[in-house]
């Protein structure tokens, strides 16, 4: 990467996780990404004298939503207001060759461990939890009234291998929350897209377990997937 996709990864970072992560860890926003609003004309929200020490205080855990990594390019200043960091002049690109769920998110396990180890290393060796991690599939009933969502299975032990990864390296991940246990209502894309490890039928209410399900029993009576 060259050093202006290297400036470019940093600004669309600094909106998706620095913005957050440092006032929290280091009581200070991050001056980069509100000298590029400020230069567009931006104002930024006021911060108030004992705002960012609230905000700061000690926390007990952090917990870390992840779906995939964020891959962007060079965007016009001008491109579509609604795009993903396009007040960045960056777009969002899916690499051709990646597995991809039913939202079009590429499947990325070793994002996550890169994640949990930074956390670590440039904010805070605290307790962790994966608060959110799963996939879409195009789930359906087959006639033996099973669900066999194998992508699904593929993509949560890939995840779980990746967050043992970063256990290795230190990291002190305390649970890991699967999303989700049923399929329900997913914001925006409402009953379209199902996450769950048990299908729920939106007719009756009918709910089978999906083979996801008994592999995730499975790993709970492991602790673990098998090697």
């Amino acid at each position: 990467m060259g050093h202006r996709g290297q400036r470019l990864a940093r600004r669309v970072d600094g909106q998706a996780n620095r913005l957050y992560l440092d006032p929290l860890f280091r009581g200070a926003y991050p001056e980069d990404v509100l000298a590029h609003y400020r230069e567009r004309g931006v104002e930024t929200p006021p911060v108030h004298d004992g705002d960012l020490s609230v905000i700061s205080a000690p926390v007990d855990f952090l917990g870390v939503n992840y779906y995939f990594r964020h891959s962007v390019r060079d965007a016009p200043e001008d491109g579509p207001s609604q795009m993903p960091f396009s007040d960045l002049n960056a777009r969002t690109i899916v690499p051709h060759a990646a597995e991809k769920t039913a939202m079009g998110w590429p499947v990325d396990p070793e994002g996550l461990t890169r994640i949990l180890v930074r956390i670590k290393e440039e904010y805070a060796d605290m307790p962790v939890y994966v608060t959110e991690n799963g996939r879409a599939v195009h789930d359906y009933v087959d006639p033996e009234g099973g669900v066999d969502d194998e992508e699904r299975v593929s993509y949560l032990d890939a995840h779980f291998r990746a967050a043992r990864v970063a256990m290795e390296r230190g990291v002190d991940l305390r649970g890991y929350m699967v999303w989700s246990l049923l399929d329900n209502f997913e914001w925006a894309e409402g009953y379209s897209k199902r996450f769950g490890i048990v299908f729920v039928d939106y007719g009756t209410g009918k709910r089978i377990p999906k083979a996801s399900a008994r592999w995730y029993a499975q790993v709970i009576r492991n602790n673990g997937p098998e090697d």
